[in-house]
């Protein structure tokens, strides 16, 4: 049997007991809270690298291609080129214009244009102050002014003043270039064609079916993915739909009819209300880009110069 001191059986001193109280208090003040320590693990898993998406292999990259421009087709049933023309000089005249410019500007230029210079004579007999002052509104008068010049004494000399209908012929034109030779082939001949503008050639990266920066290697990428005739009606509808919906600063992507398709949704305003109010010409309510649109269109048509 052990012996004890008398008064302290079964007793802690006052001092171990204090300095247990005061190292437990420590302990606790020291160890995070339940909350902080979820809040620490949430912020861990949203900092940790999210699992990468399965790559797209070329063949569901095509499908969704396809089903895109399908998509596309029911929302713009009417889509056209926005260039008010009467026939194919006029096209012709009327895409060399545009560019670094606006449709809307040229279509506001061109009834005085084609009522100074009817025909590709007239206009190559024109007087080049006459002309520049004419097309001064879409930029670049005098460097137009020659291109225009020299493609109608082309026309006058070496085609009978008509407008040739195959692509090797139009690109000999001055300032003709691939992208206005399929406009003109696609719209005014009915030859299929890929127009690449920069519109067209940034949804189609937005979209992931190239990433192919030049405009011929984009055209050649493009055509392998739909069939032939599929190019003019798919230019016009992508084109339709850069000018919008997917605009190149601010995408309405709460208000694309096809988001669900876009690998890069969200690189716009999502918000259904506020990416609504992004919405351009027909789509949110305001004249279109053409004075004299089609009968299918379903907008407000393009006030003349000076009119608005």
């Amino acid at each position: 049997m052990s012996s004890s001191t008398p008064g302290t059986t079964g007793k802690k001193s006052p001092g171990t007991t204090g300095k247990k109280a005061k190292a437990a208090t420590e302990a606790k003040a020291a160890a995070p809270s339940k909350a902080a320590s979820r809040k620490a693990a949430t912020g861990a898993k949203a900092a940790a690298p999210s699992k990468a998406p399965k790559a797209e292999s070329h063949l569901a990259m095509v499908r969704r291609a396809r089903r895109i421009n399908r998509e596309l087709a029911e929302v713009y049933p009417y889509a056209h080129p926005e260039l008010d023309f009467r026939n194919p000089f006029e096209l012709l005249v009327a895409t060399v214009l545009s560019a670094q410019t606006t449709d809307l500007r040229v279509n506001q230029t061109t009834p005085a244009l084609f009522a100074a210079y009817p025909t590709p004579e007239d206009m190559a007999a024109a007087v080049p102050e006459e002309m520049e002052e004419i097309i001064r509104p879409t930029g670049f008068f005098r460097a137009k002014t020659k291109s225009l010049l020299g493609l109608s004494a082309a026309l006058r000399d070496e085609f009978g003043g008509e407008v040739p209908g195959r692509l090797e012929d139009l690109v000999k034109l001055p300032g003709v270039g691939r992208k206005t030779a399929n406009v003109v082939l696609g719209n005014a001949f009915g030859v299929p064609g890929i127009t690449v503008d920069t519109h067209f050639g940034r949804l189609v990266r937005r979209w992931k079916w190239t990433d192919e920066e030049d405009p011929v290697k984009v055209e050649a990428v493009v055509a392998g993915i739909f069939p032939k005739s599929e190019w003019t009606m798919l230019s016009h509808r992508v084109v339709f739909h850069g000018r919008r919906i997917c605009h190149a600063r601010k995408p309405a992507c709460g208000a694309c009819p096809i988001a669900p398709l876009c690998p890069s949704y969200g690189e716009g305003e999502t918000d259904p209300e506020k990416a609504r109010k992004l919405l351009k010409y027909e789509m949110g309510g305001y004249p279109g880009q053409r004075l004299s649109p089609p009968a299918d269109y379903p907008g407000k048509p393009a006030p003349a110069l000076g009119d608005g």
